[in-house]
Order: C-alpha cells, then sequence, then structure tokens
C-alpha cells in the first residue's frame, strides 16, 4: 500500500488503472478548490480517503472484481440486495484497514 500522499496514490493509480488519472486529477482539483474555499483539510482528507480505499481494493484484481459484480447486483434491483451490501460494506472495510484508515 503507498503512502497516503497525493503524488504516492497517483503514482499507484497510474500504475494499477491508468485510465482514472484524469478523474483522480478532477478529484484532487476539486479537493484543492474545496478546501481553499471553506479554509478546511476535510475535502482533502476525503480526496486521501476515497482514492486510498481505491488502491487498495484495485490492488487485488480478485477482490476489485467481486465488487464490481456486487455492485452490479445492488444496480439490477433483481433480487434482495441485502446479502450484497453487507458484503460490499466488508469489501470496504478491508480495503480501509489495509489503507490505514
Amino acid at each position: 500500500m503507498p503512502d497516503l500522499t497525493t503524488e504516492a496514490l497517483r503514482a499507484a493509480v497510474a500504475k494499477i488503472a491508468p485510465s482514472r488519472i484524469p478523474a483522480l486529477t478532477q478529484h484532487l482539483f476539486e479537493a484543492t478548490t474545496n478546501a481553499q474555499q471553506t479554509q478546511s483539510l476535510a475535502p482533502l482528507r476525503a480526496f486521501v480517503h476515497s482514492w486510498a480505499v481505491f488502491v487498495a481494493i484495485e490492488r487485488h484484481p480478485e477482490r476489485a472484481a467481486r465488487l464490481r459484480e456486487l455492485e452490479r447486483l445492488v444496480d439490477a434491483g433483481e433480487q434482495d440486495p441485502t446479502k450484497a451490501i453487507a458484503e460490499i460494506r466488508r469489501l470496504r472495510g478491508a480495503a480501509e484497514a489495509e489503507a490505514g484508515l
């Protein structure tokens, strides 16, 4: 897991999911702007949290694939989503723990 800095997270995303760099860059721009406007570090903390969890999930292809599958099940709305949502929470919780959040 990379350090929880914008530079380290950008490098990790570039390595594991380069197509997501534009989204990361846009999110960072928005977080920086919001932080300046509100005079709060909360938007930057949210940025780091979001991308650290993304990296922790995506660096394990089987975890990432399972999460996408569960999200598709919930989005489809064709069955009771309770078990899928619980598993999504577990996967995201494991990613947060791995990222040290």
